[in-house]
């Protein structure tokens, strides 16, 4: 196999090989010394470059994600947290199937029962999966959401999510139960209806909804999208904060 040839750096740059640039010569040099075959130092040069554009596309879909740090499956204590099913978690992390299909995933209980680690540990095996994500505090989207619609831009902002097939609404029952508010929440649900996915966390059972929307048609509506194409996990026992 020949030495460095500078040439191929500027071939390299002109095809956005970035990695293919930095590591070609050490490779090279490693394909020398052990009589690498021209296909085998190519492939393995290929591979290089492959894993590093996926941990780049990874670390940004991380950053991007907002998810809370190290609330991941291998974090979450199950021997603790007898009340939840880790075969049911473990599943839907595993499987990609509901995420394919628009379906959503509905996580209740009182608090310090782990909900939002259980989301967020979810939506980081989507990510490894290669799916974006994004995580929100509900009221704080719900005023991001509120201010657009005061400046007509709501339509464009709720459009904007589309971009991310997975989206987390936690704590969806400290909204307050207000027409402005409640309403713009109530057009996101129902613009993702059956085309994107919903991962919600509350504290408040649906027959508690009437407290978020500011009517019941509404309430039963935004239940009713919700519902339609969705797993359900209920949470119960003593808050696993409160015991340790």
């Amino acid at each position: 196999m020949q030495s460095h040839n500078p040439i191929l750096d500027i071939q390299l740059k002109e095809l956005k090989l970035a990695t293919f640039i930095q590591e070609n010569k050490d490779i090279q040099d490693k394909a020398n010394k052990e009589g690498w075959s021209y296909s085998k130092f190519l492939s393995y040069l290929c591979q290089v470059e492959i894993d590093n554009r996926h941990s780049s596309r990874m670390n940004r879909m991380l950053k991007e994600s907002k998810l809370p740090k190290a609330k991941t499956l291998s974090s979450f204590n199950f021997n603790e947290a007898l009340y939840v099913d880790s075969r049911q978690i473990n599943a839907l992390a595993d499987t990609d199937l509901w995420v394919k299909n628009a379906n959503n995933l509905i996580i209740f209980g009182a608090s310090g029962l782990g909900k939002t680690h259980i989301a967020s540990a979810i939506a980081y095996k989507k990510i490894e999966n290669g799916y974006r994500v994004k995580f929100f505090q509900t009221f704080h989207l719900v005023q991001h959401l509120q201010l657009a619609k005061m400046q007509y831009r709501l339509k464009d902002e709720i459009i904007k999510l589309d971009k991310i097939p997975i989206i987390i609404l936690d704590d969806i029952g400290y909204v307050r139960k207000d027409e402005h508010e409640s309403s713009v929440l109530f057009e996101l649900i129902a613009h993702r209806y059956e085309s994107r996915s919903i991962i919600i966390t509350a504290n408040q059972p649906f027959s508690k909804w009437d407290e978020i929307f500011p009517d019941n048609m509404m309430a039963v509506a935004a239940i009713d999208r919700l519902l339609h194409h969705s797993q359900v996990i209920n949470l119960e026992g003593d808050s696993y904060r409160t015991r340790k």
